[in-house]
């Protein structure tokens, strides 16, 4: 029996030969070539064994792996015809791999429209919903990061991030001069913008607003979106967030903004989808695309009407 941890290495060890490096095995697992790297080295620690060089046509089976090869081929060739035939069983299923933000923030409260349209069209979203969980890849994967150059993969959009709390603290710092209004007021920290090279952070916000604030690396710091909003809402500070995440939550008066929108900036990363390049044939995955792609361009429309068109 081999543990399932062994079998992600040796499917990856697998990708790695047939498509000579971990660039390319990595784009085919959708995960870094590092974490390609590092299940390939899991494996040689557990059996004591080299299992790859590296060569000037790239990586190449070590004398370890060569007696080993064809079978690992052909144990990868059997689980991919099983795979193909296990998917004639999901039917009018959609799986998806989204960040958690995303998903509460953005996709959840549209995707009853969805629904509406298209009812016999069952949901697993990160594992969960009325469609069961199935081994294999998710038909779309949705993450937060830097623009990319790869097949089926679609921008949505970028955000604009800027000060919100909530309507009590808006109220309680509105009589307070802008140059100081953040002085001795806490700041919440969102550690989901910290690797956008746009400079998303509270020290970048204050600096280029010209706003007085002694120790702006200071104070709670979350990971996720939906926590520090919850901070925010019980008067907690002042954070900071894209407005396309929480354009219902600002229309509806439960966050309200410290400063004039014109202070945000735009992102430089975005939220990307990234669909599955056998997804062709499947009308359900390609209905969900065309509605995703729809609501994304309403995002931006409305965004645009907001801030201005997003830069190039």
């Amino acid at each position: 029996m081999v543990a399932p941890t062994y079998l992600r290495s040796l499917q990856a060890l697998e990708l790695a030969v047939r498509k000579g490096s971990f660039i390319a095995a990595a784009e085919a697992l959708g995960i870094t070539p590092a974490a390609v790297g590092q299940r390939v080295k899991a494996l040689e620690d557990y059996l004591g064994v080299e299992l790859l060089t590296r060569g000037r046509s790239g990586l190449r089976p070590a004398p370890g792996l060569v007696p080993a090869l064809a079978h690992l081929n052909r144990g990868f060739e059997e689980l991919a015809a099983a795979a193909r035939e296990l998917e004639l069983q999901r039917g009018h299923e959609l799986h998806l791999a989204a960040a958690s933000d995303f998903v509460d923030l953005w996709l959840a409260p549209r995707l009853e429209r969805f629904r509406a349209a298209h009812p016999n069209i069952l949901f697993n979203i990160n594992g969960e919903g009325e469609a069961p969980h199935r081994i294999g890849r998710v038909d779309c994967e949705i993450s937060y990061g830097p623009p990319r150059d790869a097949p089926n993969s679609d921008l949505l959009f970028r955000d604009y991030v800027l000060p919100v709390t909530s309507p009590e603290n808006v109220e309680r710092t509105a009589a307070i001069a802008r140059e100081i209004r953040l002085e001795g007021f806490p700041l919440v920290h969102l550690d989901f913008y910290k690797d956008d090279p746009a400079g998303l952070s509270w020290p970048d916000w204050v600096a280029a607003n010209a706003v007085q604030r002694s120790a702006p690396e200071r104070g709670m710091r979350f990971r996720r979106i939906t926590a520090a909003l919850d901070a925010v809402r019980a008067d907690a500070g002042v954070t900071l967030c894209g407005m396309a995440l929480i354009g219902d939550r600002l229309d509806a008066g439960e966050i309200g903004l410290p400063y004039p929108i014109s202070t945000g900036r735009w992102s430089a990363h975005g939220f990307h989808a990234r669909f599955r390049a056998d997804v062709d044939g499947r009308r359900p995955v390609q209905r969900f695309r065309e509605w995703l792609l729809g609501e994304a361009r309403a995002t931006r429309g409305w965004l645009a009407g907001a801030v201005g068109e997003a830069p190039d």
